[in-house]
């Protein structure tokens, strides 16, 4: 701008021809950088050293263009803005996650087919995700939003952790995530998380503590206090949880979800079979059931199943089962079955 006015660039008709004074000397614009993203329209600023030259530079114009508080957004979107990005062409989710509670804990297992559409993009995921030692995550959705949202999660409760030296409960961690989550709704966010877990609270730790000191103290009389303290001790809050949580926000406690596409026929096998008395095994075995009976009926589910049992001492991970195994074995039992039932046909012919 100081090279303008020391050759009298202003004056001359290629000026006039290239910055019309429409658009700037009636309108004195200029731009001023506060940020990447923030355009403001300020009155020049001038130097008192550099005899006033302007600081800011004249916006470039265009002869056939609006005046620039008419034109349209610049491509970067403001910073407290979110744009939707559309995608090229459209992605069916689907899975087959389950998770419920009986006497011995908690069960979670999931296929481990990731789908895109109807291509399989990957036949050996994790869908469950283990959170601290007694929280495990079932995740079905966008693979992306849920392995983000999961890391989030993770990553806040070691936080609270840390802060407070004790673990953030499980019904307060699904609050914290449906808290974090509700922002996105009506977006194309797609998270559904169901947390498995097994809640300690820290006073029953003080509790087993006490106890231990009181085995090992002389004095066999016990106060009333202690007795006070263990009676508030056995708190409802501890024992098993199974918490779901969606993106839109919404926050459902059970004792049994399956989450997916896959989750009808889930849902038929662990609505006939599932009690509160069931043993571990078979827990373990209705759980590899469900999520086989799903993936040999849903395209979107299949190859593998992983199976988690949380309890009060954390969580166990089961080795992965081949799904394509488990339908030769099922294969066998249903021949067997009709072998037998032509056996006794003859038998009762027979006779």
């Amino acid at each position: 701008m100081a090279l303008e006015d020391i050759c009298g660039f202003r004056d001359s008709p290629v000026h006039r021809k290239w910055f019309p004074a429409s658009h700037f000397e009636d309108r004195a614009i200029s731009l001023h950088m506060t940020d990447y993203y923030n355009f403001g329209l300020r009155r020049l600023k001038e130097s008192e050293r550099n005899s006033g030259t302007p600081l800011h530079f004249f916006i470039p114009g265009f002869t056939n263009s609006a005046p620039f508080s008419h034109r349209p957004s610049f491509p970067f979107p403001p910073a407290n803005r979110s744009v939707t990005v559309r995608r090229p062409f459209p992605l069916a989710h689907g899975t087959t996650t389950l998770g419920f509670i009986f006497q011995g804990g908690v069960i979670a297992a999931a296929d481990t087919r990731a789908s895109a559409g109807g291509l399989v993009a990957c036949p050996a995921v994790h869908k469950i995700t283990p959170i601290h030692s007694h929280l495990v995550v079932t995740s079905s959705g966008s693979g992306a939003d849920c392995m983000l949202w999961e890391r989030i999660l993770a990553r806040e409760i070691r936080l609270y952790q840390l802060r407070h030296r004790h673990r953030l409960s499980i019904r307060a961690t699904a609050k914290l995530l449906s808290s974090m989550l509700h922002p996105f709704k009506g977006t194309e966010v797609c998270v559904a998380l169901t947390l498995c877990g097994w809640d300690t609270d820290a006073c029953n730790t003080d509790c087993a503590k006490r106890s231990e000191d009181s085995s090992f103290s002389s004095s066999a009389v016990v106060s009333s206090q202690d007795v006070t303290a263990m009676t508030h001790c056995a708190s409802p809050n501890s024992g098993p949880k199974l918490i779901y949580v969606c993106s839109d926000g919404a926050r459902l406690q059970g004792d049994v979800f399956s989450v997916g596409s896959g989750s009808p026929y889930a849902y038929g096998v662990l609505d006939g079979e599932l009690r509160w008395n069931l043993s571990k095994d078979e827990a373990i075995s209705l759980a590899r059931e469900a999520v086989f009976r799903a993936t040999h009926r849903d395209a979107y589910s299949g190859n593998n199943v992983d199976l988690f049992h949380v309890t009060a001492q954390g969580w166990s991970q089961r080795q992965r089962e081949d799904l394509k195994e488990e339908y030769y074995r099922d294969k066998e039992r249903k021949e067997k079955i009709v072998e037998e039932r032509k056996r006794a046909t003859e038998l009762d012919a027979s006779g």
